[in-house]
């Protein structure tokens, strides 16, 4: 026989430890019969002695018998007070061992194992560890003989064979008990010492031995419905794993002998954990399967698989059966691949140790050589990545840096099925952006990752080549979680730890979004960006959102595909008023608004996004959105949105910022240049009534622009189109336009000649176009009130209200001017003239002394002019034809 290996030594050994010189203590020998005395005597001579004969044996072991006997049948009796009865046990242990494995020639053994059953019975009880000491010599000694022929020759060793098997059932049978219930503690150690044995045992008659004495043993149990310590116990997963693969083996042997263990087992848990009322039709259904066919006892480890494990027995089960897929027999990896397959085929119940389970994925799968094993293992860790996410992902990274090796092995499983791909990636994704809520995943208080985690597992999924369809659906997503993942951990900081040195969350972030765009096939993105120091500026908390608008900017000028879907994207995003990152959103919405199919599919659901932040009015969110604005006006065909957004422009030009309504005017500026009047007139008519007051804006730079505005918004003016509103509009404007001729600003008056030739030309004003050209403010108010007398009124009353404007000379000249009108009056057109008096007066007090004076000259003027108009209404009372008006 060939040596035995590791773990049959460990059965072999014991651990005798003899006898002191004298046995303690004194017996009890009163209450014995002679008999019993004779027992008590014949141990006292055997115990000690080290080498006994065969019929020694025998008549110690028969002493023993019958002592315990004795004890067991005494009201208090104890074996203490005759012998310890650990040395008893120690030295029945050692009889059994000292017995040949090579054949089965006495009785010895099978009489040590039923004097193991008395000894059992009587008190005290046997500690577990002697117990585990008895069971363990007892099944080594019988596992370890030659496998037993039957033959007519044989018919004597056949018989001793089958009664020694019997002895010990019977005696695995009472050191099982405790009390009057089978105690699941001692099961629990008994099988995690023999199923080694049975598992690492190549030897057909050795595993069909120790599969009946577990076969036997289960069924003694199945006869009592209340078990000690059950919820100690568990084996199941483990044992059910074992049994599961054994069903399938090459010999028909081994195959029954684990089909019926594995029938006891479920009865056991049918017993224990059912529903009374179902437990009857649940055996009935399993004894239909007793001793069938392999496939139907794994269909029943199936549904005890879901219905009857713990979720660590689960785990058990799958952790012994993934064992043996790194097993040399190729019978034993196609077994427990088809159980594996079989348990995980459809949805998955939950499943614990999965962390335990990822490590020995992790340490073995360059193990499992066979093709079905490392497809079974690629399930199996698919199927848990799918259903725990979190715990797979945190373990593979744990493992990677206590692992010198830097396996990647993992990660490439987890990368190679399509649909279990979509799923860890969008799981991941969820955890990137904890502000929406990950699906429901693990039960009870399960690990989950962090953001931070989230993203190197994103990175090294990216890495692993071959899923470019996957990657190129979850592009849009990613990118932009990825994106404001990098925002948020510069606005809070960065506050979130390192996992290792020399990772910072942000760095991360960077480097698995410069592999998302390479996975993606956007190599040349990532070296565009990086020449223009893009990334630089995109961790910079300072320059953060520069770097943001380079990114959106690179994908136009790249012409990246995915382009509008990251738009749509955005937008949806806008939507949200409470989103975090909303200025990144904005930054980057803006610059892709530059892609002409970006403006080109810009819809109601865009406009009515942009128009709510419109709302908000955030200075940093207005400007942004009047840049999109400006760059939406540079594409065809969109007018429409336009026409939307542009009452929201003119809005801000009533901002309380005065950066933003700078921003309006540059805005205004562009539009009034890109618009064509024929698609916008009724947006740049309502701008001249806009602009009115802000042409007499004391800021010198905000006078300008609204001149610039004003000036390059008529010259878009034809005579065809010059009617009212319009028309009135600019007449109102006139004096205005003159008298900043004088504006102390001298790129307004450069402004102001141009366009009033322009007027002039759409006026039909030819003599006065020669006189605008070229004149001073003097002489083109003295023309304009000679040639255009009919509106005098009209031009006193715009004169009037440049009184209060902030220069000096524009003041001097509307008191001059508004002089020159007075003197022109008539007696009938006195009236008109009272808010001019009034206004004077107040002129009168001017802190500039030329316009002061002016104003008390044309005061003085006026009243003389009053004076007269009196005078010749008492002298003449003859009817007086009104002077012809002009308005």
């Amino acid at each position: 026989m060939d040596s035995p290996p590791d773990h049959r030594r460990k059965l072999n050994k014991v651990t005798f430890l003899g006898l002191p010189d004298r046995v303690s203590g004194s017996p009890h020998l009163a209450g014995l019969r002679q008999s019993e005395r004779e027992a008590y005597e014949c141990i006292l001579e055997f115990l000690e002695e080290e080498q006994m004969l065969e019929m020694d044996k025998l008549k110690f072991l028969s002493a023993v018998d019958t002592l315990s006997g004795a004890v067991h049948t005494q009201a208090n009796g104890n074996m203490d007070d005759f012998f310890p009865k650990t040395v008893l046990a120690k030295k029945i242990e050692k009889l059994i061992l000292e017995e040949s494995t090579e054949a089965l020639v006495s009785t010895v053994r099978q009489q040590a194992m039923l004097c193991v059953v008395a000894l059992s019975q009587a008190n005290p009880p046997l500690h577990l560890a002697q117990k585990l000491d008895l069971a363990t010599a007892g099944i080594s000694s019988i596992i370890s003989l030659p496998p037993i022929m039957p033959s007519l020759d044989r018919k004597d060793s056949a018989s001793l064979y089958s009664q020694t098997i019997q002895a010990l059932d019977d005696m695995l049978q009472a050191l099982v008990m405790e009390d009057l219930e089978p105690s699941m503690v001692f099961l629990q150690s008994f099988l995690e010492i023999i199923l080694p044995c049975l598992v690492q045992s190549d030897k057909v008659h050795e595993q069909t031995r120790i599969l009946g004495a577990v076969s036997r043993i289960l069924r003694f149990i199945c006869n009592f419905t209340k078990l000690a310590h059950m919820a100690k116990f568990s084996m199941t997963g483990t044992l059910m794993g074992t049994l599961g693969r054994l069903c399938m083996s090459c010999s028909l042997e081994v195959s029954e002998g684990a089909s019926e263990a594995l029938h006891y087992l479920f009865k056991v848990l049918v017993l224990q954990r059912s529903v009374k009322q179902k437990t009857e039709n649940i055996l009935k259904d399993l004894q239909k399967h007793f001793r069938g066919e392999w496939l139907a006892s794994i269909q029943d480890l199936t549904m005890f698989f879901r219905k009857y494990l713990t979720p660590e027995e689960r785990a058990d089960l799958i952790l012994v059966s993934m064992e043996a897929l790194t097993d040399p027999s190729r019978h034993d990896v196609q077994a427990a691949s088809r159980v594996l397959r079989m348990i995980l085929k459809s949805s998955v119940p939950d499943i614990g140790k999965v962390p335990e389970i990822i490590q020995h994925v992790y340490h073995h799968v360059h193990g499992a050589t066979d093709a079905a094993a490392q497809e079974t293992v690629g399930k199996v860790l698919h199927v848990l990545a799918q259903s725990y996410t979190d715990e797979v992902v945190l373990t593979l990274f744990e493992m990677d840096e206590q692992s010198q090796r830097g396996a990647h092995k993992p990660w490439e499983i987890l990368a190679s099925f399509p649909k279990g791909y979509e799923v860890i990636m969008e799981h991941l994704l969820q955890r990137l952006t904890p502000q929406q809520r990950a699906r429901p995943q693990e039960p009870g208080c399960r690990a989950k990752i962090s953001p931070l985690i989230a993203t190197r597992a994103l990175r090294e999924l990216l890495l692993e080549p071959g899923r470019r369809v996957e990657v190129q659906a979850f592009f849009p997503h990613l990118f932009l979680a990825l994106l404001f993942r990098i925002s948020s951990l510069l606005r809070a900081g960065a506050a979130q730890p390192p996992v290792s040195q020399g990772m910072d969350p942000v760095s991360c972030s960077v480097e698995a979004l410069q592999t998302l765009m390479r996975s993606a096939g956007y190599t040349d993105y990532v070296s565009y960006v990086h020449k223009l120091q893009g990334w630089e500026l995109l961790t910079s908390p300072e320059r953060h959102h520069e770097g943001v608008a380079l990114l959106g900017r690179a994908m136009v000028v790249c012409n990246c595909w995915h382009t509008r879907p990251v738009f749509r994207l955005t937008v949806r995003i806008l939507q949200d008023p409470a989103h975090e990152n909303h200025m990144t959103a904005l930054v980057f919405f803006t610059e892709l608004l530059q892609c002409p199919d970006v403006a080109a599919a810009a819809d109601e659901e865009m406009i009515r996004t942009v128009a709510d932040w419109f709302q908000r009015e955030e200075p940093a969110v207005v400007k942004l959105l009047l840049r999109a604005v400006e760059i939406l006006s540079r594409h065809k065909n969109t007018g429409k949105q336009l026409r939307a957004l542009q009452p929201y422009v003119l809005s801000c030009c009533y901002s309380m910022d005065g950066s933003v309504v700078a921003e309006t005017f540059q805005v205004l500026r562009d539009l009034v240049d890109q618009l064509p009047w024929q698609h916008s007139a009724a947006f740049l008519i309502q701008l001249t009534f806009t602009l009115a007051p802000f042409l007499e804006e004391e800021a010198e730079h905000m006078r300008v622009m609204a001149f610039e505005i004003y000036g390059a918004l008529l010259a878009k003016v034809s005579r065809g189109v010059f009617v009212f509103p319009l028309r009135h509009q600019v007449l109102n404007l006139l004096i205005l336009l003159i008298l900043h001729l004088e504006d102390a600003n001298g790129r307004v008056a450069q402004i102001a000649r141009p366009t009033l030739c322009h007027l002039a030309t759409l006026l039909g004003w030819s003599k006065l176009r020669a006189t605008f050209a070229e004149k001073d403010v003097w002489t083109v108010l003295s023309a304009l009130l000679q040639q255009e007398a009919g509106r005098a009124l009209w031009f006193l009353k715009q004169s009037v209200l440049l009184f209060r404007s902030p220069q000096v000379p524009i003041r001097r000249a509307a008191v001059w001017f508004a002089g020159q009108i007075i003197q022109t009056l008539g007696a009938e057109e006195a009236g008109e003239a009272e808010e001019a008096r009034a206004a004077l007066r107040h002129m009168r007090a001017d802190l500039d002394p030329t316009v002061s004076c002016l104003a008390t000259q044309t005061s003085y003027v006026l009243e003389a002019k009053e004076e007269m108009w009196v005078a010749s209404s008492t002298s003449c009372f003859c009817p007086r034809r009104p002077r012809k008006a002009y308005f």
